[in-house]
């Protein structure tokens, strides 16, 4: 991408500089490599490509722990209350998010429960029972497993869908292997 003084220049455009002379939106054909360098255009390659459910940019992966903050003395960073601030990791968010599934996942079958609890002759089926029972097994193993990444390579693979020798998906990545919603 082409940049002046900092700021992205778009092809095809015109653009003006810090001394206000607006030039045509043809310079980037009709302008020789020196044309461009003496107007104080610079070539910059776009940045990598990167997954941002993982990485800040293209070099800096996002912690998968939490990070206690500290000011620039390295002591700890308070918030009003006097607590530390504490910039909470992938593992947490994600098992944030697990727990949110599996709560949505139970959700439509809670009023079943709830009336077994408080009628004598209603009793949740049976089917729904090993279905709640699952979801939540689901939920622990998914967060267990997140839990014991000890990595940024090794929590990434939790995302990682399984596939058969044609590439084609043979089941859930590791972090939603919920059971099907009855």
């Amino acid at each position: 991408m082409w940049k002046y003084s900092g700021k992205v220049i778009r092809v095809g455009r015109s653009w003006t500089n810090n001394d206000g002379v607006k030039h045509p939106s043809q310079w980037a054909t009709g302008w020789s490599a020196e044309e461009k360098a003496a107007a104080g255009l610079v070539w910059e390659d776009d940045p990598a490509p990167f997954d941002s459910r993982f990485y800040w940019s293209a070099d800096v992966p996002k912690n998968i722990d939490d990070v206690n903050e500290v000011d620039e003395n390295g002591d700890p960073l308070l918030d009003e209350d006097g607590v530390q601030v504490v910039t909470k990791g992938l593992k947490t968010n994600a098992i944030e998010l697990v727990k949110t599934q599996a709560g949505g996942l139970l959700a439509p079958t809670d009023w079943m429960v709830i009336k077994a609890a408080e009628v004598e002759d209603y009793s949740v089926p049976t089917d729904i029972l090993t279905y709640r029972a699952a979801v939540r097994a689901a939920s622990n193993t998914i967060e267990a497993a997140i839990t014991a990444a000890t990595d940024h390579a090794a929590f990434m693979a939790l995302y990682d869908v399984p596939v058969d020798a044609d590439g084609n998906p043979t089941g859930n990545a590791p972090i939603v292997d919920f059971p099907e919603a009855i």
